[in-house]
């Protein structure tokens, strides 16, 4: 699929790695919606990348049918990217008592209830429209983390959540193929997120120095590249990929 004219709706795309695959795919050309709940940077952000901003829970039907809406009135929707998320740390059993049950239904319910409300509205959208030459109709991303493998202390809910973004990509792809469209999910390493960013430099870059290669923090713009690259190779599909640098998380 070509990325020029079609257009995407990327979650989360106020900041960090959705803030980077939204400029990237403006800048090849294509028509991007900003869904996020940060009003102020999605909508300086749209205004820069000469898109639309949303205001968009993705835990909500109606926030999210509203932003399939919006698209549609770019023209034909053609991906879906989810990158809205939290990162909570808490331990199973803390020494204030057991995790709290709020913060664990909360995780799951943004990032993997969220990420299949989106997905689901926007197939359903996309199946109504022509084919591309090669019968695709669309393409969706989702957004795991390596903790779904290496899931460290403290991780319990998040793991759980981006676990289940994984497990969901094949049957979700075998679902929708009969609809030319593909589902794939990138599972990030250690990048500079802004929650990343706020942590002092010597942790920064302790963290970094335990990549094998390259020693460092990933960075946006190679999380939107590897976007990229699914959206334009019609053979990606059902499939997680890591992108980490070959870094295996150690328990804490």
């Amino acid at each position: 699929m070509q990325i020029a004219q079609q257009v995407f709706i990327v979650t989360g795309g106020a900041s960090g790695l959705g803030a980077a695959t939204a400029r990237r795919l403006a800048g090849m050309g294509g028509k991007v919606l900003i869904a996020d709940v940060q009003d102020d940077a999605g909508q300086a952000l749209a205004h820069a990348v000469q898109g639309r901003y949303v205001h968009c829970d993705v835990t909500r039907e109606d926030d999210a049918a509203q932003a399939v809406a919006l698209a549609l009135e770019l023209g034909p929707l053609r991906g879906l990217v989810n990158c809205a998320g939290v990162a909570p740390a808490s331990r199973t059993l803390g020494k204030e008592g057991p995790h709290p049950l709020d913060v664990f239904v909360r995780t799951i319910t943004i990032n993997l209830v969220g990420s299949f409300n989106m997905a689901r509205l926007a197939a359903a959208a996309m199946a109504k429209q022509e084919a591309l030459d090669d019968g695709e109709r669309g393409v969706v991303v989702h957004t795991a983390s390596v903790a779904a493998y290496d899931g460290q202390i403290g991780q319990t809910a998040y793991a759980a959540s981006k676990a289940g973004i994984v497990g969901m990509t094949l049957p979700m792809a075998r679902d929708l193929a009969r609809d030319g469209i593909r589902v794939m999910t990138i599972a990030p390493g250690i990048f500079e997120t802004p929650m990343l960013m706020g942590m002092p430099e010597a942790v920064r870059a302790a963290l970094g120095a335990a990549v094998p290669f390259p020693s460092r923090l990933g960075r946006p713009d190679e999380f939107a590249m590897l976007v990229e690259a699914i959206v334009t190779n019609p053979m990606l599909n059902g499939e997680t990929i890591r992108l980490d640098g070959a870094i295996r998380m150690q328990p804490k």
